[in-house]
């Protein structure tokens, strides 16, 4: 078993999970609910991967968690882009941030999988 919480990439997809929490807060009520609660899972799926991932021993399964954890990535960088283009003019500071940790976390995952290969 590996120590998960002391991956930067594990630190970084909570702190991906905060500041998405911070932004779903923001957005209307109907939003929350709908957009917010697919954003909430898929970013909480991140770090939660690498850390079920970090509990075997084998390799090749950690990597099938680190693979879904890249998607789960994808997928808020996806809900995201939704959100930036239904609300062009808010949320830009927020937006931001959450861009570049995405993009961060996704660079990372990519090359911690392809460690693994």
């Amino acid at each position: 078993m590996k120590d998960h919480k002391k991956l930067i990439v594990w630190q970084k997809g909570i702190d991906f999970f905060m500041v998405c929490d911070k932004l779903i807060r923001k957005l209307p009520r109907e939003e929350r609910y709908e957009t917010g609660s697919q954003l909430r899972r898929s970013a909480l799926s991140i770090p939660s991967n690498i850390a079920e991932g970090s509990a075997y021993t084998s390799q090749l399964q950690y990597k099938i968690y680190l693979e879904s954890s890249l998607g789960s990535a994808f997928e808020a960088e996806t809900v995201l882009i939704a959100i930036e283009k239904t609300y062009p003019l808010l949320y830009t500071e927020e937006l931001k941030l959450c861009f570049s940790l995405i993009e961060e976390i996704q660079k990372m995952l990519i090359a911690f999988i392809n460690k693994l290969k």
